[in-house]
């Protein structure tokens, strides 16, 4: 059992019955119940990936998240309550890599979860140095291989989903790619005119490449069509 799972969860039977599935499943899971500890044993422990639900004693999910995300690299997945745009935005603006609604079936969960462990790099890997491992434009360098980015040769601190989806837009520099587009790839479902996690991770990615929300040159919005990464405007 590789792959370490922290679960905060504080009903107590459905956390139980979570765990006991996703053991099943070959994955090794620790329960904590209480957000205002998770934080420290999150930082401690380094887990692969948190399960983090919304609704917790002490502190709530989402101080949580925002807590640990600039020293925890692994992967948050958000639990929230119901399925409302406000908790699955904030989620994200806290910079969790994704969300579900609960209830959840497990199967749909255990699916998330090997979704977002395919995309965390594995033992050897970013010994590469094909050029389709990295990409430079301009003062602005990403690296598949090693999952960094920087701009002017300072680090871009970037979760999990983040990453993903810069990487995705910048490997189609200069192409229009729709939310259905990015949707499909990174979480394999199609854009049902609702879900704003691709517009969430947007506007952080905007903020973190010094992009002028108000006219942005380097991740532009084409209206009625989706997200042009520019080949251009990273000096």
């Amino acid at each position: 059992m590789n792959t370490r799972i922290l679960l905060v969860e504080d009903d107590e039977r459905l956390a139980e019955l979570t765990a006991e599935y996703l053991t099943k499943n070959d994955m090794q899971v620790s329960i904590e119940p209480r957000g205002d500890t998770a934080e420290a044993r999150i930082l401690a422990e380094q887990p692969d990936l948190v399960i983090l639900d919304v609704m917790l004693p002490g502190k709530d999910g989402f101080e949580v998240c925002r807590a640990v995300r600039p020293q925890y690299r692994g992967v948050i997945l958000m639990l929230t309550a119901r399925d409302e745009d406000f908790d699955q935005i904030l989620g994200l603006e806290m910079g969790a890599d994704d969300y579900i609604a609960k209830p959840v079936q497990p199967r749909v969960l255990l699916a998330r979860i090997k979704a977002l462990l395919r995309r965390l790099p594995t033992a050897g890997e970013g010994g590469g140095n094909s050029e389709s491992e990295s990409m430079l434009f301009g003062q602005f360098k990403i690296s598949q291989a090693t999952r960094t980015a920087s701009l002017s040769e300072q680090s871009i601190d970037l979760t999990t989903a983040e990453f993903d989806l810069l990487w995705l837009l910048a490997s189609h520099a200069g192409n229009v790619l729709s939310r259905d587009d990015l949707l499909q790839e990174l979480r394999g479902i199609g854009f049902d005119g609702l879900d704003r996690s691709i517009d969430a991770r947007i506007s952080r990615l905007r903020k973190k490449l010094n992009d002028d929300p108000e006219n942005p040159t380097r991740i532009k919005t084409v209206r009625g069509k989706g997200y042009l990464f520019s080949k251009h405007d990273w000096n």
